[in-house]
């Protein structure tokens, strides 16, 4: 995809920055993904014991430079799910007993761990959309794709209840029309702002928030 006119058509933060920020995201997720072993192990046998399917969840998002790529969950809802709205509802029926769970603690957001070791992924950057939205990005919000998507960001923490907030009768529609223009704003808020000290702050506030939840 390519910037409209005036804009810049890339957005970096010094190689210095990038360099450090690749280097944090490596050893993250590998010290991550070392730690954090016997959990995801216990959670894909549980999600592979109480419901028929796969134990991980591969959409299609929007990557940097707007390039497809698969982001990868524990899978929290039934087979076919995604036949269906693409934004989840409080009381959504096609989420599983396992997936309310590990949604209401963050942890089917884990398996990204492996998406930042392929470098898909960082650990701090706009949360990743669905093309059909990204499709219809104009003026800064093209800013957004210049930057790898990321597990959290502004966005992530200010709507980390997001599925209280989408009414059930048509969530795409709620979604799209009462949310969606505020988190990108707050996505190219944090492309705009990006540095080294606003990504480690802003992993802190996450760790913080996932403790409280759990």
């Amino acid at each position: 995809m390519e910037a409209s006119s005036g804009m810049p058509k890339t957005v970096s933060g010094g190689h210095i920055y990038e360099l450090a920020k690749r280097t944090l995201d490596v050893a993250a997720a590998i010290t991550g993904i070392f730690i954090l072993s016997p959990l995801l192990i216990f959670i894909a046998f549980a999600i592979k014991f109480t419901s028929p399917g796969p134990i991980f969840y591969r959409g299609i998002r929007a990557g940097r430079f707007g390039a497809p790529f698969r982001i990868l969950k524990f899978r929290s809802m039934v087979i076919g799910a995604d036949r269906g709205a693409g934004t989840t509802s409080r009381g959504d029926p096609r989420v599983t007993s396992v997936g309310r769970f590990i949604r209401d603690h963050k942890l089917d957001e884990l398996p990204q761990l492996f998406n930042v070791l392929t470098g898909d992924m960082s650990l701090v950057g706009p949360r990743p959309e669905l093309p059909r939205y990204t499709d219809q990005y104009e003026g800064e919000e093209l800013l957004i794709l210049q930057v790898r998507p990321g597990i959290t960001d502004f966005a992530s923490l200010k709507f980390s209840n997001l599925n209280e907030l989408i009414a059930d009768d048509n969530p795409d529609r709620a979604y799209e029309e009462e949310i969606l223009k505020e988190k990108n704003r707050l996505r190219v808020q944090y492309v705009k702002e990006r540095n080294f000290l606003l990504d480690i702050r802003l992993i802190m506030e996450t760790l913080g928030r996932v403790a409280r939840i759990g």
